[in-house]
């Protein structure tokens, strides 16, 4: 990037940096104001390591740096720009002494008439270039930074604003301020107001240091001009400012009069002939006039405490947000609109009488009520950092808090999705009279928005173009639709991934899973006619699957494993031992009162003295149990009518309690919840036999939080949490897990790595190629050779 450079400068200075394009000029403004390290060598000020970790206090608002680009709060005014700046920079500073500073500075640098106008874009301009510059330049000086940095300061202006640009530089350097700028193609009268001058060639080679009028007399010199020691017209005393470059990089002619490309002086001879003549002498002014440590000038810059500086990143990002007419109508607007069209489409009326219990397209309806938050959440967030980039260049000199900024974004993201969600839930349940459930789905919607918010601002921080940014939504987006649940079963997916017992791994880490099953169970469950009887008929059908299925299924395995024992199939039944075991093992840990005759059969079992009579012991003990849940079943049974004739007395009659549970159940969804139709009513897992279907009165089989798909709760430790809950809470672990991978910029390091593995990778193949072309072309050879050999 650069080759090796000495130099010394002091305040008062104007330093100009003069190059063609790409020589690195930009390069050099950077490693000299910290933003870029070198690998060798050092920079100091007043004698102190700039990137000594030491000194970041002390040198902290020294510092400052225009950049090339306008970096500019494009939709607030320029009064706002230098206000919300103002408050970053003096955050021990009253509102009035604020005031003064921003007043002083639009007259300082021509900017009171333009005080209220909003900045704009290039697409919709407003200020003018120079006024643009002015403000950018404005924005940095405020803070009365000792030593200024600036890219290009006249790109893109007239004459008259350049000029306006160089005068406001030099009055800083009058001020007792050092200033470098990068200047391109400067007129005369912009080149002698440089105090000293920077050269620099392809390759990032300085090739000159001094004063500017003398580099015009050096490059005559060596280049064998007449008159070389005139720098300036001696008629009207202007300087030929392109002549430095030309003569640079002038270019050799052929025998036959034609510019050829090669040039006449390579970078590497005006390098070498800088390094020759003037360099030495550089290197010996410094060691005649070292730098001793010395006191900085007072610097007012002080930035504000994390939670000012919160509520300084919020109350920006509000007043930017508000001034975006477009934006705000579609954040508002696309949440209601949405859910007036899902709410029209879904309202199915059988005969022109609308039910909310047979509505079949309710199921469809909180799919796509996901759908939505998820798009809403993203389609809000994934460029919020991005095109605040531009921004934050500018205030990393700033040392503003990374987190006060992202918090910040958090906070009003999630604001802004609470309004959006809310909207949707009021107008979709209204539309289709879902009743009572507002709040709760309003907060899995919400959680799953929010989600969606982290995940928009990683890809937001993590990539560096909007198109890259909305190419990768729908790789995001489709994932999660896929492995919902609704659109792929997941008893039928795959049988490596594929379990009775557990959702899959891969739908676990999809937040779709969490929030349709949330949604599912908490329209079916928590009702409020379903509420009332839900535990009652959850004990029912646990006891009616003991009693009619686990029981018999016991029984079947217990009579296979006999007949094996007795045909001597003994590695068949072998396989059988596990279940018939566990089975058994389970039942004693319910039933306290197990017979010593029973125990004792149940220790033969895989045992030489297991014989016939065992396993009719066992069976009796079957047959106990079977009228135990028997009775149980009977009594969970009555207990559930007693409970219904309550409701119906509540009511009044049969026919209104029936009218009740029209308004607060739907068909559809309990069908696809109970899954009543499900030819596997038994499954074994782990030589363990479990209920196949009903899901939502379903035991979950596991004890680490996972279930299976539509649990009517989640078994963690024992201790049993609503499915609603725990749903959410795992929603909210996910969510704050992206909050530290955004706060550590997780997704730029990983592209960052790959890019750089990538490029090593291309780089030892160059190498492989360029030192033994022929040796790399018989090996490529030689493996398609053998490739070819394999396949036919």
């Amino acid at each position: 990037g650069l080759h090796p450079f000495s130099f010394q400068e002091r305040s008062g200075d104007l330093v100009g940096i003069l190059g063609g394009s790409g020589v690195g000029k930009t390069t050099l403004l950077n490693v000299l104001n910290g933003k870029l390290q070198p690998n060798d060598g050092k920079i100091t000020i007043n004698g102190y390591d700039l990137h000594d970790p030491k000194n970041k206090d002390r040198l902290k608002g020294l510092i400052g740096y225009v950049p090339q680009d306008d970096l500019l709060l494009e939709e607030l005014t320029v009064y706002k720009n230098l206000e919300y700046n103002a408050r970053f920079c003096f955050g021990n500073m009253t509102d009035e002494e604020i005031e003064e500073i921003i007043e002083q500075t639009l007259i300082d640098f021509d900017l009171v008439e333009a005080r209220g106008l909003v900045v704009g874009n290039p697409l919709k301009k407003i200020l003018s270039g120079g006024q643009r510059k002015r403000l950018n330049i404005a924005l940095e000086l405020m803070r009365e930074p000792s030593i200024l940095f600036v890219d290009e300061p006249t790109s893109g202006l007239s004459s008259a604003d350049s000029e306006n640009v160089m005068h406001l530089l030099k009055r800083q350097c009058l001020k007792g301020k050092l200033v470098f700028a990068n200047i391109h193609q400067p007129s005369s009268d912009l080149y002698k107001m440089f105090d000293r001058l920077i050269v620099m060639d392809n390759g990032g080679r300085v090739i000159f240091f001094g004063n500017p009028m003398d580099a015009i007399t050096y490059f005559k010199a060596e280049a064998n001009y007449i008159n070389p020691k005139e720098s300036e017209c001696l008629t009207c005393g202007n300087v030929k400012t392109a002549q430095p470059l030309r003569i640079i990089e002038a270019r050799m002619v052929d025998p036959f009069g034609r510019i050829i490309p090669k040039r006449k002086f390579s970078p590497e001879e005006w390098y070498q002939s800088y390094k020759n003549k003037i360099e030495s002498k550089v290197i010996d002014f410094m060691k005649e006039n070292p730098v001793k440590k010395e006191k900085f000038p007072d610097v007012f810059f002080k930035i504000p405490g994390w939670f000012k500086q919160l509520k300084l990143f919020i109350k920006r990002d509000y007043a930017t947000k508000k001034s975006n007419k477009q934006y705000l109508a579609i954040a508002l607007l696309e949440a209601p609109i949405l859910a007036l069209i899902l709410g029209f489409i879904s309202k199915y009326s059988d005969e022109g009488k609308y039910l909310f219990r047979y509505n079949d397209n309710i199921p469809a309806y909180l799919f796509m009520s996901v759908v939505v938050a998820l798009f809403i959440g993203l389609s809000i967030s994934a460029e919020e950092i991005f095109k605040d980039r531009k921004i934050l260049k500018r205030e990393e000199f700033l040392n503003l808090s990374r987190g006060a900024y992202l918090s910040s974004k958090i906070l009003i993201l999630f604001f802004i999705s609470a309004i959006q969600v809310l909207s949707f839930v009021l107008i979709g349940h209204y539309i289709l009279e879902i009743r009572g459930l507002t709040f709760s789905t309003w907060a899995i919607l919400f959680s799953t928005a929010c989600l969606a918010n982290l995940l928009g601002l990683n890809i937001s921080a993590g990539l560096d173009s909007a198109v890259t940014i909305y190419v990768l939504v729908p790789f995001l987006l489709v994932p999660q639709l896929l492995l919902s649940g609704v659109i792929v079963d997941f008893n039928k997916m795959h049988h490596t991934l594929s379990s009775y017992n557990q959702t899959p791994l891969i739908g676990d880490v999809m937040t779709s899973r969490w929030t349709y099953e949330a949604l599912a169970v908490n329209m079916v469950k928590n009702n409020e006619y379903r509420e009332v009887i839900f535990n009652h008929e959850l004990e029912k059908n646990d006891l009616s699957f003991k009693t009619y299925y686990l029981v018999p299924e016991i029984n079947k395995y217990l009579y296979t494993y006999d007949a094996l024992i007795q045909k001597n199939q003994t590695d068949n039944a072998k396989a059988l031992e596990g279940i018939v075991t566990n089975s058994f093992a389970d039942l004693f840990q319910e039933f306290n009162d197990v017979p010593d005759s029973v125990k004792t059969a149940f220790m033969q079992i895989g045992d030489e003295s297991y014989n016939s009579k065992s396993t009719e012991t066992l069976k009796g003990f079957l047959n106990h149990v079977k009228i135990n849940y028997q009775r149980q079943y009977s009594a969970a049974t009555l207990n559930l009518d007693n409970k219904f004739n309550g409701l119906v007395n509540k009511f009044g009659s049969p026919e209104e309690l029936v009218n009740f549970r029209d308004k607060y159940t739907n068909k559809k969804m309990e069908n696809i919840v109970r899954d009543k139709y499900s030819s596997h009513k038994t499954y074994v897992v782990n030589d363990r036999i479990f209920q196949g279907d009903e899901p939502i009165f379903r035991h979950p089989a596991q004890n680490n939080g996972r279930a299976h798909f539509y649990a009517p709760y989640k078994n963690v430790s024992g201790i049993k949490i609503d499915t609603v809950v725990f749903n959410i809470i795992v929603i909210w672990i996910f969510t704050i897990f992206l909050m530290i991978t955004l706060y550590f910029d997780i997704l730029r390091k990983v592209l960052y790595y790959v890019e750089s593995w990538r490029m090593q990778q291309q780089a030892e193949l160059r190498d492989k190629i360029f030192h033994n072309p022929r040796a790399f072309m018989h090996g490529e050879s030689k493996k398609k050779r053998a490739l070819r050999n394999e396949n036919t």
